[in-house]
């Protein structure tokens, strides 16, 4: 019989979320952080805002699993 420490597959589910949101935040950062003339900075960090608050509720999810299976659900893994 396989155990999975729970408290581990919540830690590796934590790191595959910073590195997805990472990823998403990418084009956003290159536009604030190079401050590229003609392209809203505003509306840039809007979508930052909204990625947070995304993923913020997916580390919600992950904290409140119960099983990894529960974890793969918030993943979307199969």
């Amino acid at each position: 019989m396989i155990t999975i420490n729970l408290e581990k597959a919540k830690a590796i589910a934590h790191d595959k979320r910073r590195a997805k949101r990472a990823e998403e935040f990418a084009p956003y950062d290159e536009v604030i952080m190079k401050q590229i003339p003609g392209v809203d900075a505003v509306e840039a960090e809007a979508k930052r805002q909204e990625i947070r608050d995304k993923y913020a509720a997916i580390q919600n999810d992950i904290d409140a699993a119960e099983s990894p299976e529960e974890i793969k659900a918030v993943l979307g893994i199969e």
